[in-house]
This record gives structure tokens, sequence and C-alpha cells, in this order.
């Protein structure tokens, strides 16, 4: 929590709180305990404000990244937005782009705040509110050209190590102190990986013994070792279809885990009804693993998760009736 005057609004990103899920667990009858992390109190909303200014900072003391010069993204929308919001205080143009299958609220938050937002068609059609690895390889070419065309900095979220390390130095010894120690299991609904790897590195330091659970799309879980059945999923920001994402430690990994899009959108509308979090798709993704987990191998451990959005990113989809 900040207790002192901040000095500019990247003072305010991290030191998200904790909150434990009593409602839903004695609604649910379960045994356990489930720990949110509310990502969504960071100043652009998402768990991607960490990375955006860990990126940003890092380029530029490596020299990397110049003064002024312009930074380019792929973004489902989350880490456009803490780009944004990063560029903007340290003085970078910022071109956020993006699949037009991702929602209309992302697009318009970025807007705000200064981004200049490239919308790219989606492949075959596509479906809006759904992003497939088709539709991002579109967007990467798009990125690619503009980089050229601007000299730009990509940012790139996929590759980058400082990704990983604003979670693992982050988001996860913070989790920790949080819970005064007492998580046992955590899991993640992975896009880049960094999340994953960087939090349960954090944690598997101070708990050698924790489970750590990738989720993924009951119809693209590509990490399990699964067949595509449907890569047009609803789940927003990560389920990609790929097995090519560099900074997923797969070492780490406990099992996996898949979800429906329906038991990710009942979950969201879930937390929002019994617990008051008002959060995105791949948070009812989270929950819903983790009720799987409590149900099961995992009853009476404690869980923990990051709620990585809010909900009012999605209010032109059909999240919440």
């Amino acid at each position: 929590m900040i207790t002192q005057l901040a000095t500019s609004v990247l003072d305010l990103i991290g030191n998200t709180p904790v909150v434990e899920l009593h409602r839903i667990v004695e609604c649910l009858g379960l045994k356990g305990r489930l720990l949110a992390k509310v990502e969504s109190t960071n100043p652009g909303l998402s768990k991607k404000d960490r990375i955006a200014l860990e990126i940003i900072m890092r380029a530029r003391e490596s020299g990397e990244l110049s003064p002024g010069q312009p930074v380019v993204e792929l973004t489902s929308g989350n880490t456009g937005a803490g780009l944004a919001i990063v560029c903007s205080v340290m003085g970078h143009p910022f071109i956020a782009v993006m699949s037009q299958g991702n929602s209309a609220e992302r697009a318009r938050q970025m807007t705000a705040l200064g981004a200049e937002v490239v919308l790219v068609e989606q492949a075959n059609a596509g479906h809006a509110g759904r992003v497939t690895g088709a539709d991002l390889e579109l967007v990467e070419k798009a990125v690619a050209r503009i980089a050229v065309e601007r000299r730009a900095f990509i940012a790139d979220q996929f590759h980058r190590e400082a990704n990983l390390l604003a979670h693992e130095r982050g988001t996860g010894p913070e989790l920790w102190r949080q819970s005064n120690g007492s998580v046992d299991v955590f899991l993640d609904f992975v896009g880049t990986g960094g999340t994953f790897t960087g939090v349960t590195r954090a944690l598997r330091r101070e708990n050698a013994a924790l489970r750590a659970y990738v989720v993924e799309p009951e119809s693209a879980a590509v990490l399990a070792g699964r067949p595509v059945t449907h890569a047009a999923h609803q789940i927003q920001g990560g389920g990609y279809a790929t097995s090519n994402l560099p900074l997923l430690d797969r070492s780490l990994v406990t099992d996996y885990l898949s979800v429906t899009d329906e038991d990710a959108v009942s979950c969201a509308r879930l937390l929002a009804r019994r617990e008051g979090l008002l959060a995105g798709f791949s948070t009812g993704a989270h929950l819903a693993a983790a009720i799987q987990l409590l149900k099961s191998i995992e009853s009476g451990s404690t869980i923990a998760f990051l709620v990585c959005d809010s909900g009012m990113k999605y209010f032109s989809t059909d999240l919440f009736p």
C-alpha cells in the first residue's frame, strides 16, 4: 500500500491487495482456501502494468530504448494499456497493435491513455470477441512493419525476460508476504507464460513443495499435449493454441488443467455476485480451475491466483448479462 505522496502514477503499479474468497468457498461447500490477488487495482486495471514498467525501465537502462523513441507492441489490450501509461509518463510515443477480435473497451482505454491504436483484421473472417494464434500472427506482421517504418522499439512481451522478472521480483514475493506464507498452490491461465514462471519461481523459493498448475481452454489445451478442437474460444488474453512460449518454464509445472468457456464465464459472474470482484474471462478461468482442484486432489489446500484485469473491459462482450 502506498502511504506517501506518489511522484507519478508509476509509483502506483504493484503492491496490489489479496482477498480471501470466503463466500464462494462457503456457498459451494468447498474444503480449503481461495486467495485472489487483485491486479485490477493497478492504474491500467490489469497485471500487465507490472511488465510494461519493467520492460521500459530495463530497455532505457541498457540503452536499447532511446529517449523519445517510439514504442510498439502486439497486445490484447492489457499490456497495451500498461505501456500507454508508462510511455506517457516517460515520454515515448506508443503504438498498440491489436486484433479486432479483442473487446472494444480495450482499444478505447488505450486511446484515452494517449496510445495510437492499430486494429488488425482477423484471419479467415474471425469471430468477434475471440482471438486465435492465426490472428496473432497477423498482428505480429503488422508490428514488424510499423517498427521499421517508425524506427520503434518493440516491447516484445512474449520474449523479454523483464516480463517474468516483474512477477518474480514483485507479484510473487508480495503474494507470499500477504498470505503469511500459507500458499500451497498457484495456478495461472497462460498467455505469454511470464506470470506463471515468475510467480512460481518466487513462491518455490519459499515453499519447495508448492504445486503450480497451468490453466488452458478446454478446446485449445496444446500445452497439455491435446489436439485443438476449437481455437476461437472466448477466454481473451491467453490460450493461443501454441507451445512456442519461451518464457514458460515447463519444469515448474505440476500439472495442466483445462476449463470450458462456459465455466470461465459462470465463474467470472460468480466472483462478481458473491465477492464483489468484477473481473474478466481469464480470472473466471482461474476460479473455475481452483474450484476443480478444491473438489478433487487439492481439497483442503490454500490456492492462490491473480485477478488479472477488470471486468469493465468486457461490457461489450457477453461475459456479463
